[in-house]
């Protein structure tokens, strides 16, 4: 690669400015918001992919991909451009100089004076390939700033120091602290400078990269930080921010927002390989039912591992194994009687030996081999086999009818879309790019994402009345737009329940919100009761709630594996169904306004120094800290509360705390540490066995008032859980408070009454001050009648 150092203005346009570099490359920058610039690099003036799939700030791009030149779904404002001996290009927020030799300085105005948070490496910010199409792009890297994003990386949330390769792998058994690269393929990384706000920089490209974050050093240079890409484009978005959290929020905007998922989708899911691998796997899947019902666990989805395709012991996808499940109608039948949704795994890998292999490939169906007229041959779960090619529209019909009629029409709703990482290590393998043919090392991780969307249209047009509700281990940016993901086959271990914490965090920061882990561990030895038990209790913080195993030694991770701990595995089930109303309204805001479930501590209170340190708390919204016990043998729980001025509840026990102070909590196998900011409104349903909001027997608002004279807000989303534009419940509650009294006021903003026309408002158990509503003075607890005469809230 060459350093590129000698530009010219070529023209000033609508948007920004284009230059030539070298004399020979189009370095174009564009101007989106006020506090959004992209720059993008035509090597010879030429895209090497014209297109793009994971940018879509309308919310969605095109099946055949976005073209790069677009700029629609941006509000593109104007802004200054000064020509001189440096080039500037300067936005109410962000001003960008440009100088020779080719050097980018990125400044924020914050009070009237612009200070700098970015530059170029002063000794050669963008290399180019001669005769190829490797690039790479070196940013100055200061001691003092704070990285984050890049996924589900393992290890410190805080990146710095350590290098990442994005490259998508089936990494079973991964070490949550060290494994890398892994599942995704997300190039965004969030900083916080120590005097200039915050910054982020998503690279648009998918070919194999690597990010050095401060391992690499260089005599010849200055601290420095670098993204390399083995082929592609270089075309980046730059934006700024004065909190980390808005960044977080507008990479999800950015790349399509989140899906809004069925209500039921936050119950408990049960998933193992064992049943569908078991010879009876019918009965084990049934039986499953029954066991529920004896140890009262509520359950609302079981996820069909792909065991039920096999033929020997390998898997063929859309072949059911009917010596294994004699009559899957009936088995689907007695899920949906005992109101358990089933989601089947499929795989986008056909097995040289699979019955319909040569149908498809006389069709044409597969990704193409790089030299012969014949599909590719890759290594595949125990064979080789040739992976499906989701860049034609045949494929994509192929596989929609077959989810159809396969998994859809035998009462199978939803799909779990696995093993998609398109390990496909010929580069020059090719698909189909709807009529343009692209390389497969361009756009392997978009493939899981068209999976993905081909599996939505199977059952959006199968069900139209009803919200999809898919899963996809792999992927880039804009999976999250159909799909809730996880962190993939993690491997049983206390280290991995606290690793995976910070894995899961990494994800929220860079816009995947709908997000979880395999509760228990997925393989490996199986977790013995007390890392069960406090896996579980950790789980039941996150959207996606599924205990999943594939143990070394058969058993199966389930709620009723140790009859000496499953009363506090209950117990921890029972509380996650207790949240749900809570729940929902994150999983509502997070699709309505791009807003992180799970999230660090330090995004709910940035001034907090001490947030930003290495946790294992988090907050569940913005009004939960979530301390779990995550270390063996625990007699007790230090916490140190963050600094919020009218201090913390405890969720249990109804004691007030000051914010900024260190606790140290009792804590048996039992306890779950979970403290509320005060000023808080948190929703609660009563009674559910299920995610259903109509399964509740009722309703709690529970309110935790701050201790002195202030106010506060909260609220309730509710509809009917599944169906696409249902009406709606949306109550906007108001709590303010003196020394004397507390006040409760709300109003109902939704299209719909709610499902519960009263509810039992509580006070913490401390808590003496007398409860008025609306300006009616009541003891609490006390039922309150949510619905006015006139039917409104």
């Amino acid at each position: 690669m060459k350093t590129l150092s000698n530009w010219t203005l070529l023209s000033t346009t609508q948007t920004g400015v284009e230059l030539e570099v070298e004399g020979k490359h189009l370095l174009r920058i564009s101007v989106l918001e006020s506090s959004l610039f992209r720059v993008s690099l035509l090597k010879n003036k030429e895209w090497r992919l014209d297109r793009s799939w994971t940018v879509a700030p309308g919310g969605e791009a095109p099946l055949e991909g976005r073209h790069r030149d677009s700029l629609a779904g941006f509000s593109s404002p104007s802004c200054e451009i000064e020509v001189g001996e440096q080039l500037r290009l300067q936005t109410d927020s962000i001003r960008l100089t440009i100088s020779q030799p080719l050097h980018f300085c990125w400044e924020c105005r914050i009070g009237g004076e612009w200070r700098e948070f970015a530059q170029d490496r002063t000794t050669g910010g963008i290399m180019a390939g001669v005769r190829d199409h490797r690039h790479a792009h070196f940013l100055a890297r200061s001691p003092e700033e704070k990285v984050f994003g890049l996924g589900e990386k393992t290890g410190l949330l805080e990146r710095s120091g350590r290098r990442y390769e994005m490259r998508n792998l089936d990494a079973m058994g991964y070490d949550a602290e060290t494994t890398d690269p892994l599942y995704k393929h997300i190039p965004f990384t969030l900083t916080r400078t120590k005097t200039a706000g915050c910054w982020s920089i998503f690279y648009d490209n998918l070919a194999g990269t690597w990010f050095d974050l401060g391992n690499e050093l260089d005599n010849y240079h200055k601290p420095y930080r670098s993204y390399r890409a083995e082929d592609g484009d270089l075309d980046y978005y730059m934006r700024w921010a004065p909190e980390l959290g808005e960044l977080a929020t507008e990479q999800a905007k950015l790349t399509g927002g989140t899906a809004f998922p069925p209500r039921w989708t936050l119950g408990y899911s049960g998933s193992t390989m064992s049943y569908t691998d078991a010879p009876d796997a019918q009965v084990q899947l049934e039986g499953f039912l029954d066991h529920l019902a004896e140890h009262d666990i509520p359950c609302d989805s079981f996820q069909l591992s792909s065991g039920y395709t096999s033929i020997g012991d390998k898997r063929y996808v859309f072949n059911w194994n009917t010596e294994k499940v004699p009559d899957v109608h009936a088995m689907t039948e007695k899920f949906r009687d005992a109101g358990v949704h089933l989601i089947a795994n499929i795989k986008p890998c056909l097995l040289q030996d699979h019955p319909r292999y040569e149908e498809v490939a006389q069709a044409g169906l597969f990704v193409s081999d790089s030299e012969a007229e014949q599909p590719e041959r890759s290594l595949f779960w125990d064979d080789e086999g040739s992976h499906l090619d989701f860049t034609k529209m045949e494929t994509i019909r192929w596989w929609r009818d077959n989810v159809t009629r396969e998994l859809l029409e035998k009462g199978i709703g939803s799909t779990w879309n696995d093993n998609n990482e398109y390990e496909i290590w010929d580069d020059g393998a090719r698909c189909h790019g709807f009529g343009s043919e692209i390389p497969v090392n361009l756009i392997r991780p978009v493939q899981p994402i068209l999976m993905t969307r081909a599996s939505e249209a199977a059952q959006k047009r199968h069900a139209p009345e009803k919200r999809p509700y898919l899963i996809s281990r792999s992927g880039a940016p804009g999976l999250q737009r159909y799909a809730q993901t996880w962190t993939g086959d993690n491997r049983t271990s206390w280290e991995t329940l606290r690793w995976n914490i910070r894995m899961g965090l990494g994800l929220s920061l860079s816009g995947f919100f709908n997000i979880g882990h395999d509760v228990g561990g997925f393989s490996g030895p199986k977790p013995d009761p007390e890392l069960f038990v406090r896996w579980v209790q950790n789980g039941i913080f996150h959207p996606r709630f599924t205990i999943h195993s594939w143990n070394d030694d058969q058993t199966v991770n389930e709620p009723w594996m140790y009859p000496e701990v499953t009363d506090h595995v209950r117990a921890a089930i029972k509380l996650r169904y207790r949240l749900i109303p809570y729940l929902y309204t994150l999983l509502w805001r997070s699709s309505a306004f791009n807003e992180p479930i799970i999230r660090p501590t330090f995004l709910e209170f940035p001034g907090d120094e001490n947030c930003w340190l290495d946790t294992d708390d988090f907050m569940l919204g913005r009004e939960l800290l979530i301390a779990n016990v995550v270390e063996p043998g625990a007699s007790s729980r230090v916490v140190r509360l963050p600094e919020h001025p009218s201090g913390w509840w405890d969720f249990f026990q109804g004691t007030w705390h000051a914010g900024g102070t260190v606790i140290e909590t009792p804590v048996d196998i039992g306890t779950i540490p979970v403290f509320v900011k005060a000023g808080s409104i948190i929703p609660l349903g009563i009674g559910a066995n299920r995610a259903d909001p109509r399964a509740e027997t009722g309703r709690e608002i529970a309110l935790f008032p701050v201790p002195g004279p202030g106010s506060s807000d909260g609220e309730l989303y509710e509809d009917d859980g599944v169906g696409v534009d249902a009406p709606h419940s949306h109550l906007c509650f108001s709590l303010s408070s003196t020394d004397d009294k507390i006040s409760l006021n709300w109003s109902q903003n939704g299209t719909e009454q709610s499902f519960h026309k009263e509810a039992l408002l509580t006070l913490p158990a401390s808590e003496t001050r007398p409860l008025s509503i609306r300006d009616q003075e009541q003891p609490a607890p006390v039922m309150a009648n949510l619905v006015d005469d006139s039917g409104n809230g």
